[in-house]
C-alpha cells in the first residue's frame, strides 16, 4: 500500500507497523530479540507492528535495532537555507583567490631606512 496524503492516521500508523514487521522477519529476528536489542518491551514492538500509537523514542529505537535509523535523515532532510539567507551568505563567499599580490619574490628582508637618508625612495 502506498502512504499518501489521503490515508488516516490509523492507515499509515498501521502500514508502517506491517512494513517493520516484515523487515524484522525479513532479518529473522523475533520480537522479543528485537525488544531487548532496542531497549523496549515486547509488548512495545507488539504495539508498533499492530499499528497502535508508540512513544517517538520506542519508534526510534526500534529504527536503530532494525538498522534503519539513516530513513529518519531522507523523511524529514535538513533544510536549505532562504532564498533571503542565501543572498546574506552570497556577500560572504569568496570569489578569488588572493594569490601572491603584494607578495616579495625574494626570500631576503628588505631594508628599512628612513626618508630623509639618502636614496631612500621619495614619498
Amino acid at each position: 500500500m502506498q502512504i499518501e496524503t489521503l490515508n488516516s492516521d490509523e492507515t499509515v500508523l498501521h502500514e508502517l507497523g506491517r512494513r517493520l514487521a516484515r523487515t524484522r522477519l525479513e532479518r529473522n529476528v523475533s520480537q522479543e530479540e528485537l525488544a531487548a536489542e532496542a531497549g523496549v518491551s515486547k509488548s512495545t514492538i507488539e504495539r508498533l507492528e499492530a499499528g497502535r500509537p508508540v512513544k517517538l523514542d520506542s519508534f526510534v529505537r526500534m529504527l536503530r535495532a532494525l538498522g534503519q535509523l539513516p530513513i529518519l535523515d531522507r523523511l524529514i532532510p535538513e533544510p536549505l537555507p532562504s532564498p533571503v539567507e542565501r543572498l546574506k551568505l552570497q556577500g560572504r563567499q569568496r570569489q578569488r583567490a588572493a594569490g601572491r599580490h603584494g607578495q616579495r619574490q625574494s626570500k631576503e628582508p628588505a631594508t628599512w631606512t628612513w626618508a630623509t637618508e639618502p636614496g631612500s625612495p621619495p614619498e
